[in-house]
């Protein structure tokens, strides 16, 4: 009987490298989750990006008087595009939100050019615009839904010792912070 003592902690030692393995293994997962969500939120901003400068072009021909409208969104597209890969999350939702607004001024000002609101042109870029803000409002729910659920198995006991040793930092949540940026995107011609 005394040599089978020696089994009741090597089985809780075995116990706890398996509970250990499988909750680092289960953060990994959730890490890459959440980095995957984040990749589809880069996807729809690319387009979007992409978008943008057909949009100027078609309007300019139309808002000779209008340069600085125009001048402001290629400006917030090209900060928008700096930080995509340089900037913190935080910094991009700041930026997206100023793109978004000069994409609101420009649209709000193209209401003053029959014309233009009645361009096959502008009206397919319209469409596909709305489409892709709409996509990127699905992609970044999702991306907030992995972190909530990747930051949940970092924070909570036990999963925060593993996380703790294992090196897991927090996922940054998609944030808005102004008012409003909140708002959505009005986007008639």
């Amino acid at each position: 009987m005394e040599h089978l003592a020696w089994i009741i902690p090597v089985a809780i030692v075995v116990l706890l490298l398996l509970w250990a393995i499988s909750t680092y293994n289960g953060l990994i997962s959730r890490r890459n989750e959440t980095k995957n969500s984040w990749s589809q939120i880069d996807v729809q901003l690319k387009r979007r990006y992409d978008l943008i400068p057909n949009l100027v072009e078609v309007a300019k021909g139309y808002m000779k008087h209008e340069r600085e409208t125009l001048e402001a969104v290629i400006k917030a597209r090209q900060t928008c595009v700096d930080l995509k890969n340089a900037g913190s999350i935080g910094e991009l939702a700041k930026a997206e939100g100023a793109l978004t607004q000069s994409l609101r001024g420009l649209f709000a000002v193209a209401e003053n050019y029959p014309q233009l609101k009645a361009n096959d042109n502008m009206l397919k870029l319209q469409e596909e615009l709305t489409s892709t803000e709409n996509k990127i409002s699905f992609a970044r729910q999702a991306y907030n839904d992995s972190c909530m659920r990747y930051n949940t198995a970092v924070e909570q006991f036990p999963g925060s010792v593993v996380a703790g040793f294992g090196g897991f930092k927090l996922a940054e949540f998609w944030e808005v912070e102004s008012p409003e940026e909140r708002k959505a995107v009005k986007v008639s011609f």
